[in-house]
């Protein structure tokens, strides 16, 4: 792991290129979501072949020094700064967000000046609200809540028992303090008025069986942003990008060569 010091913290991020550097494409800069870290993102470091792939932790996520924010708008804009942090570090043009993370990516083009070829958001939407009782989950019994995140149809529809694993282990890291934050953050977001002024090219990315963030959180965002268009990828939910790599992937590039 790599870091970059900001804004009194240090922020951890990793980094994959196996290509010629004489010949590399655009640097793609991968945003987690709530309760998660840099390794959801274990499957698009095959895309480095390609072009540089990078992949950061959120405050207080993985590697990450924490940040004293409370939840909602303080929380986002110390996420934003995350990604700032690291997009400069890199160089990094495309951004790509899941849930949370997207809400991050898509605050930070709408507020911070930060050149932009292309976002991927996937598993996430203009607003996000969030189940009253996960919230509740959250605070008082946080077993309760990692399991029902990972009940069918929710983060996944039919997980490698390794990469279910996996998300547990990580949102059990991360901690329930910091995962309760990044929901209560995700419930108050909603930039429905503000997100068509994104005019940058952007690709939406939704699992079949994503109840999360259903198919019409992205059909949305592709009604209202002038430059989005929505891929489907089969036979997932919330996190397609670990349950359905190879689609996930292909996605991505062909939305990559198209711009």
């Amino acid at each position: 792991m790599q870091t970059v010091t900001h804004h009194g913290r240090e922020t951890a991020y990793r980094r994959w290129f196996r290509g010629d550097p004489d010949d590399a494409g655009p640097t793609v800069l991968f945003v987690h979501g709530s309760g998660g870290s840099h390794g959801v993102w274990k499957s698009q470091a095959r895309l480095a072949s390609e072009f540089p792939v990078v992949a950061v932790d959120l405050s207080g996520h993985g590697e990450s020094d924490d940040v004293n924010a409370d939840p909602g708008g303080e929380a986002l804009a110390a996420y934003v700064d995350d990604v700032v942090a690291v997009a400069r570090e890199t160089d990094a043009t495309i951004l790509v967000g899941n849930s949370l993370g997207g809400a991050v990516v898509m605050t930070l083009a709408l507020e911070r000046d930060l050149a932009l070829d292309g976002l991927v958001l996937t598993g996430t939407g203009a607003r996000l609200s969030v189940l009253e009782d996960l919230l509740v989950w959250l605070e008082e019994d946080f077993e309760r809540a990692i399991e029902f995140l990972h009940e069918p149809d929710h983060l996944f529809h039919d997980p490698d028992e390794r990469d279910l694993e996996l998300s547990k282990e990580t949102m059990e890291a991360v901690g329930g303090a910091v995962t309760s934050r990044d929901f209560q953050t995700c419930h108050r977001f909603d930039v429905r008025g503000e997100v068509g002024d994104i005019d940058v090219p952007t690709l939406a990315v939704v699992g079949e069986y994503d109840q999360l963030t259903p198919k019409h959180y992205h059909e949305y965002l592709a009604d209202t942003m002038p430059a989005c268009t929505v891929t489907v990828v089969d036979d997932a939910a919330h996190l397609a990008m670990l349950e359905q790599p190879e689609a996930f992937n292909d996605a991505v590039e062909e939305f990559l060569s198209s711009i």
